[in-house]
């Protein structure tokens, strides 16, 4: 399958439209038609559903499109890649992390690199664990910031001096919060909401003390602001990092640590035998140094 081929499909799916597309493309319809018959003949899939008014996709398509975006997306990054290998260090640096405090010493790292690189330029991706190695593994990220234990068989690592322990996140009107420090066996009976990387960890028992079967787990979140909604409303209270989510002042919300809790360990981790960038290659310098 073609690059080429693969642009054209993403114009049919962004212009909902062969002609709309075809202009956008400056190909004649006919054209436009017999590529995207031929592409689905070469996958033997339907990828889109034809009507009168506009062309929508199956759920072939939805798959080919989601690839089709991450494949451009890969093919720009190395042509800027390859664009800024001479003596210049400019560039695109792309890190994956979970919601975190521990962050600051990333940001700490790439302003000194722009002190002196200022054409260096950092692209953040939140995301849990399994979103941000698996960007890893496609090429997407040079960077991820992983909590816990880290495959020393895909990925080289550093460990950064910074450990995050979980509380809880609640109404300020809520009898808990009454408590300077929350006990496990205060949330046995009591909604929860949790990350998805807590469920994908299977670690809640661990971290509450109990079975499986004392946990109600009401509501999961991959970014904490609306798990912070979600316990504003009164849904549950959330099991959460501190620092993401600013309960001073007038926010009816307040955090409380969860006694017994486990620090997690954070690494900046990288694939194993990567070709990094002129960039890449002084960030983790600036890394090194920081640390």
């Amino acid at each position: 399958m073609e690059l080429r081929v693969l642009q054209y499909f993403l114009a049919v799916t962004r212009e909902q439209s062969i002609l709309g597309a075809a202009e956008s493309l400056h190909l004649s319809q006919p054209t436009l038609s017999r590529q995207i018959r031929d592409m689905e003949e070469e996958l033997g899939k339907q990828l889109f559903i034809r009507s009168n008014r506009k062309i929508t996709l199956t759920e072939e398509g939805m798959i080919l499109r989601k690839r089709a975006e991450e494949i451009m997306e890969l093919v720009r990054k190395t042509e800027d890649e390859i664009a800024m290998s001479d003596q210049t260090i400019a560039g695109d640096i792309h890190i994956g992390a979970g919601e975190t405090d521990g962050i600051r010493f990333l940001a700490k790292a790439a302003q000194s690199l722009q002190e002196e690189y200022p054409l260096v330029h950092f692209h953040i991706v939140s995301g849990d664990r399994v979103s941000v190695t698996e960007d890893l593994e496609r090429g997407l990220l040079d960077f991820g910031l992983l909590f816990g234990e880290i495959d020393s068989s895909k990925y080289d690592c550093l460990e950064v001096p910074f450990t995050d322990s979980f509380g809880v996140l609640m109404r300020r009107d809520d009898p808990l919060a009454t408590k300077e420090l929350i006990r496990p066996e205060d949330l046995w009976d009591k909604p929860l909401i949790v990350s998805r990387q807590s469920l994908h960890d299977n670690n809640l028992s661990q971290l509450l003390h109990c079975s499986q079967e004392k946990i109600h787990v009401a509501a999961t979140y991959n970014l904490l602001f609306n798990g912070s909604i979600m316990a504003e409303e009164g849904m549950g209270y959330a099991i959460c990092f501190d620092h993401i989510i600013n309960v001073s002042g007038d926010s009816c919300l307040c955090y409380r640590p969860l006694a017994g809790s486990f620090d997690l360990h954070m690494h900046i981790v990288w694939k194993k035998y990567q070709v990094f960038t002129r960039a890449a290659e002084k960030f983790l310098q600036a890394i090194r140094r920081t640390i």
